[in-house]
């Protein structure tokens, strides 16, 4: 099982518009790209919140293909429809990682 973290600083002027965006629209067109079988979001604690909310969404793979394939086919537009709705409101990091237990 892949594991792909993508944390987002989110500004708090946006913070509220911007989680139910991403619970109603982005997760869900996420997972219809047939890439990933679920997702899962957290928010960050013990972290200065001076500048927003952090969160981490957690998109499951069940290969390594299927992320890559996400990549090349659809990340590029996934991030510009997020820039599209929010602008430079929000700062986010990618990470990948491998389910090992």
């Amino acid at each position: 099982m892949i594991v792909y973290n993508v944390t987002i600083k989110v500004d708090h002027s946006i913070a509220r518009p911007w989680l139910g965006w991403l619970k109603d629209v982005h997760i869900p067109e996420m997972i219809k790209t047939g890439c990933f079988t679920e997702a899962r979001v957290l928010q960050l604690l013990e972290v200065d919140e001076s500048d927003g909310m952090t969160y981490a969404v957690q998109y499951h793979a069940e290969s390594k293909a299927l992320y890559d394939r996400y990549i090349k086919e659809h990340a590029a537009g996934m991030r510009e429809k997020g820039t599209e709705n929010w602008g430079d409101k929000f700062v986010a990091f990618r990470s990948l990682m491998q389910i090992v237990h």
